[in-house]
């Protein structure tokens, strides 16, 4: 794989046998940043669980300290008397129907969140072919699927992140911009790493937290010392 110059002169700042307390490897993370724009910040936590098992899925949803530093598109799925609620929340979007046949006629998923309130389900239910493969089915598990649409929406609009496994056991989430500093970042890995740790599943056998790696968007991956 051809690897640009810039990523080069990153990796000689990182020991690849290392694996660095949190502040260290955010620093080093922040330092290797050489794009000409505000790179993310992701976090990639491999975990000693078997996603193909119902009862060892880690899926939840927490509210990030400093957020993502992405401002992110709701669309809210609610009741036609709900849908003022719902824009005055913050909402980008809100409706029934007229939404459900906007994305499925016009293909349009100008929206990087849906929430829905419970008695929407049947009809979002519709939408699960195209909006699950895409993440964006909402769930009770997330906080999406509530009654409570203003708390929802702003919690979002605050930084509430979803975690959840891939089929490889790993979870993949933003935490951040390399704007943010070491500091911000790493409180914002610790929130995370905190909920991970409570999701643990009871069927869960062994090490947990097998590895932990941070890495910006164009940058090398740096180690972090696994949370036990």
């Amino acid at each position: 794989m051809f690897r640009g110059k810039n990523y080069k002169e990153a990796q000689k700042l990182i020991d690849r046998a290392v694996s660095y307390e949190p502040t260290e490897a955010f620093d080093i993370v922040t330092k290797a940043s050489k794009a000409k724009f505000d790179e993310t910040v992701e976090l990639h936590v491999k975990l000693g669980v078997d996603s193909r098992h119902a009862d060892q899925q880690v899926r939840g949803a927490v509210v990030l300290p400093h957020g993502t530093g992405k401002t992110r598109r709701v669309l809210v799925f609610c009741k036609d008397e709900r849908k003022e609620e719902a824009l005055n929340a913050g909402a980008d979007y809100a409706g029934s129907m007229d939404m459900v046949e906007k994305i499925q006629k016009e293909n349009w998923f100008d929206f990087d969140v849906v929430i829905a309130t419970p008695d929407m389900m049947g009809v979002v239910g519709r939408l699960g072919k195209v909006l699950g493969p895409k993440g964006l089915m909402p769930s009770p598990k997330a906080g999406t699927v509530t009654p409570n649409l203003a708390q929802a929406v702003a919690e979002v609009k605050a930084g509430k992140i979803e975690y959840r496994l891939d089929k490889t056991n790993i979870i993949h989430c933003p935490i951040g911009k390399v704007s943010f500093g070491a500091e911000k970042l790493t409180e914002n890995y610790n929130t995370l790493m905190d909920a991970i740790i409570k999701a643990k599943p009871a069927a869960a056998k062994g090490q947990y937290i097998k590895s932990c790696v941070t890495a910006s968007t164009m940058g090398p991956g740096v180690k972090i010392v696994a949370k036990i």
